[in-house]
């Protein structure tokens, strides 16, 4: 269909988008726009893009970043916060009703803007030799240069300049795409690069050295590609409990520590009393080092890096209860119902995918509280299902929205039984 035609919203679906009946049937998702709202947009198969709005939704606000609507990172900030967040508890309240599984949804924990500690920022030659550094515009390869960014802790912010010119040496390949995950850390700055051209060589040596010049006049604490450190100024640290904890390059790291703490402090009163913990996915020890202030933990992630960084973190924590840590791929080899037969209550934080296989084992063994700490509310409530189906009741959910203005919702679930 081409040419313009008027459609009315009638809400907003899971992916942030605005829902439409097409003219001929059928669904429309008409990306910035709100229930309630009519527009004349153009079609481009099940999608339309808006024209001119007719009418607005008396929930629509101004959005806070100038970059919003052409930068693809953020897609809700024409929204009001209370309806905003109220749709995101809706995205858990739907996901748990196609496993038919009620329970009571607590309020959500909201973070604020200027909190993100964690970004990914693409960069790419521009004309004339420009360096572009930024996300992604909106269903486009093509980059939004950005100055500011809402989401971001102010740090972050202020070192755009620094950013774009330490992207530079990365991009001595036409090929190379680079993207700079980028970490605010208790030291600083850490950055890992990836998406640079490797069959050609990798980078050269000459480039290697304008990185760590760049990198030492920006005070970047690391800088490394792939992995492997390029600079190396300081140690990134990151505090969790009471350990320091050194970050192993592109390790995981929950994006906004106030959302952190707050998981932190649901799953330690949901296990509270228990005399041991097991904690699964547990990363760099995100949560292992709260825990262990409650009872001895067994912890296990699938990276080694990250697990040996929990390891020497606790050196770091005197007066915490004993910590066994594993390395151990628990998708393809969960804890057992039998490694499980001494703990009393298992944490566990896996990846979007879930952790089918490792919530069959709980459902197997003797554990009495489970708390599940998800980014995928689809996936939790598929693992969710089958613990219920062993005896287990969600007790509780509450979600957290830690990516703000964004369709990503997560949550923390407490079974008991």
């Amino acid at each position: 269909m081409s040419g313009t035609v008027d459609i009315d919203v009638t809400q907003v679906g899971g992916q942030g988008d605005g829902l439409a009946e097409a003219p001929g049937g059928g669904l429309l998702y008409v990306p910035l726009t709100l229930g309630g709202e009519r527009a004349r947009v153009r079609i481009e198969g099940q999608r339309a893009e808006v024209v001119e709005r007719l009418t607005s939704s008396p929930e629509r606000v101004a959005p806070p970043c100038p970059h919003f609507g052409v930068c693809g990172g953020c897609a809700l900030q024409h929204w009001a916060a209370a309806p905003y967040l109220a749709w995101k508890t809706d995205q858990v309240r739907l996901a748990l009703s196609r496993e038919r599984i009620d329970t009571d949804i607590l309020p959500i924990f909201a973070s604020p803007p200027g909190t993100r500690r964690r970004l990914a920022l693409h960069a790419r030659r521009g004309g004339k030799g420009v360096i572009l550094l930024g996300f992604k515009e909106r269903r486009s390869w093509s980059l939004v240069d950005i100055d500011v960014c809402t989401i971001a802790d102010p740090r972050l912010v202020a070192a755009l300049p620094a950013l774009r010119r330490l992207a530079d040496p990365f991009l001595e390949h036409p090929k190379s795409a680079p993207t700079l995950h980028v970490t605010w850390t208790g030291a600083g700055l850490d950055v890992d690069v990836t998406g640079v051209e490797r069959k050609s060589g990798g980078l050269s040596a000459d480039a290697r050295m304008r990185a760590a010049e760049v990198a030492s006049a920006g005070d970047m604490a690391r800088v490394s590609l792939a992995g492997e450190t390029v600079y190396g100024a300081r140690l990134p640290v990151v505090k969790l409990g009471d350990a320091v904890v050194t970050l192993p390059a592109g390790a995981f790291l929950q994006a906004v520590p106030v959302a952190e703490a707050a998981m932190a402090q649901l799953a330690c009163e949901a296990v509270a009393g228990a005399g041991r913990i097991a904690d699964l996915y547990c990363g760099v020890g995100t949560f292992t080092f709260h825990l262990a202030r409650l009872a001895p933990v067994l912890a296990a992630d699938s990276s080694a890096p990250a697990i040996a960084a929990l390891k020497a973190g606790i050196a770091t924590a005197p007066g915490l209860k004993p910590i066994t840590a594993e390395a151990r791929d628990l998708a393809r080899r969960p804890m057992l119902a039998t490694d499980l037969a001494k703990v009393d209550a298992v944490v566990f934080d896996p990846p979007r995918a879930g952790a089918l296989e490792q919530s069959r084992e709980i459902a197997l063994s003797k554990v009495s509280r489970v708390v599940g700490i998800s980014c995928n509310p689809q996936t939790f409530a598929r693992d969710a299902r089958v613990l219920i189906d062993a005896g287990f009741t969600l007790k509780s959910v509450r979600p957290i929205d830690q990516f703000l203005w964004s369709p990503h919702v997560e949550l923390v679930g407490v079974f008991e039984r």
